[in-house]
């Protein structure tokens, strides 16, 4: 019996133009260094906004190429799922501007916020409501102006972030239900509401009535990160009894090159099989996994048949993972 599956046909990113380098930071004011930047993340540039560029305005970018890429039209659209963690404004969603501008006019545009980890836990909403037959094409984008919500004095975290745009074209198709169907195999969502505090933005409308900036207790992160990441990738390989061996390719939400490396010394995975951009984006939060697999996919690393893993953790905590097959 045939089963529903999302496809992926299509894919695009969007990147500012103003490049940051780390001597950039350091000449800025910021007390920091490449070598100290580099040493502790593997970043060695970040993308930036210009003044009067929007979130919306990445994420629209972003999906024109994906959309081209697909060979379709956004009035072929039926969902959008957007994640963000820096919108335009407090409401309505972003997406629904996203909508306005390719031209979208039946089914539904809405926002998912999971910060880092928004990408994975937008394509899980997407996936599902393909599965149940609610939609037929959707455009997946994570899009952040992560630069807005920056400390600039704050070396511990203005160092890492940067804006951008990914987006990815679903098409439902037929699948025999197992792992070597084309599409995506299975999604898999955890948060941890306790550890709360450990990442996040300290402000908001109902509390402080301003937009805040990012506070972010490293150690900890990186504590959660390695073991969490571990352990949701783990669980994906399980659930479509896959061995790490089988996988093609790995791509990580590119926060930390110490991270990526370390999950992937954990689930014993081939160093050549991990897709790296976070040197030349620094961490984009919810773009990041697009980012990166639009980067892979110009490149010609991603083909037809290859098998696919991306993970995220992010403010919340929240993390998740998501195995495919291209």
């Amino acid at each position: 019996m045939s089963i529903i599956r999302s496809q992926i046909i299509g894919c695009g990113s969007y990147l500012p133009a103003k490049v940051v380098t780390n001597n950039d930071l350091a000449a800025m004011g910021v007390e920091t260094s490449d070598e100290w930047i580099v040493q502790r993340t593997g970043i060695k540039q970040r993308h930036i906004a210009a003044e009067g560029e929007k979130t919306s305005d990445l994420a629209i970018a972003a999906a024109r190429v994906a959309l081209k890429d697909a060979g379709i039209e956004g009035s072929d659209l039926d969902l959008i799922v957007l994640a963000t963690t820096t919108p335009d404004h407090t409401f309505p969603a972003t997406a629904a501007r996203v909508q306005a501008a390719l031209g979208m006019t039946k089914g539904a545009a809405f926002d998912v916020q999971a910060v880092c980890a928004g990408f994975v836990f937008a394509l899980a909403q997407a996936d599902n409501m393909i599965r149940l037959g609610q939609a037929k094409k959707a455009l997946v984008i994570g899009a952040e102006t992560f630069s807005r919500i920056l400390d600039w004095k704050d070396r511990t975290t203005c160092v890492l972030f940067g804006d951008g745009a990914g987006a990815v074209v679903l098409s439902a198709g037929e699948g025999k239900g197992d792992k070597t169907d084309r599409g995506v195999l299975s999604t898999h969502l955890h948060s941890d509401g306790t550890q709360y505090d450990i990442l996040m933005v300290d402000g908001g409308p109902s509390s402080t009535g301003t937009t805040g900036c990012v506070r972010m207790q490293g150690q900890e992160v990186f504590k959660h990160a390695i073991k969490r990441l571990a352990e949701v990738v783990d669980e994906a390989f399980k659930a479509n009894s896959v061995e790490p061996s089988e996988l093609d390719w790995f791509v990580p939400h590119q926060a930390n090159k110490r991270i990526i490396d370390g999950v992937a010394v954990k689930l014993k995975l081939d160093e050549s099989k991990v897709v790296l951009t976070v040197d030349k984006h620094g961490n984009t939060s919810a773009a990041s996994i697009p980012l990166a697999i639009a980067a892979a996919h110009a490149e010609g690393k991603i083909k037809p048949g290859h098998l696919v893993m991306i993970d995220a953790i992010g403010g919340g905590l929240a993390w998740g993972s998501a195995l495919i097959r291209w």
